[in-house]
């Protein structure tokens, strides 16, 4: 046996680094105003817990099409369907400066198309996040103005990752708070 994981434990870890980060990053926004991206529906089961977990916020979910569970789908007024390229820049225009918590689950594909979609990403949320969100996201990202934060206790450093959006680094003179991806 060599010691590179094995697709299920690749997916054990991750999911387990995804369910301490969300339980984290709910703690952090609880006195927070703004609404929740969560990127990439999938079979619903992660919109599902953040929808039980924050009850009474807006939760906005972006993928190409619908294939959750039945009882995992957002309303329809809360589902922006199309391809995240088109649809994460348009979002600009009625989210800006909105977003207190995006949580990005979109990898999980081959090499190429999960580099591609993570500068996707990285390239559109900024302007729809609030001073202050959160960024969770199985791809390593590169967002200005943020700060890449630890993992708490409970997650693998290298499963899952998290960022603090900040208007306070071009403010404060600092760099732009891009950060690069962090190699295997």
């Amino acid at each position: 046996m060599t010691g590179e994981l094995s697709r299920l434990e690749k997916l054990y870890y991750r999911l387990e680094a995804q369910q301490v980060c969300l339980a984290w990053a709910f703690a952090q926004i609880a006195d927070k105003p703004g609404v929740v991206f969560e990127l990439g529906l999938g079979h619903g089961r992660t919109f599902d817990h953040i929808r039980k977990h924050l009850p009474g916020r807006e939760i906005f979910v972006f993928d190409r099409e619908v294939d959750a569970y039945l009882d995992c789908r957002p309303d329809p007024a809360q589902l922006i369907l199309g391809d995240i390229a088109d649809t994460l820049p348009e979002a600009k225009a009625r989210f800006g400066g909105r977003v207190i918590l995006a949580h990005s689950d979109v990898g999980s594909y081959p090499a190429e198309h999960n580099a591609r979609i993570a500068q996707v990403v990285s390239a559109n949320l900024a302007p729809v996040l609030a001073d202050g969100a959160l960024i969770l996201s199985d791809l390593p990202l590169t967002i200005t103005n943020t700060t890449r934060l630890p993992v708490p206790s409970g997650a693998r450093e290298d499963r899952y990752h998290i960022y603090r959006f900040s208007f306070s680094h071009r403010e404060a003179g600092e760099d732009d708070g891009r950060l690069l991806p962090q190699l295997p």
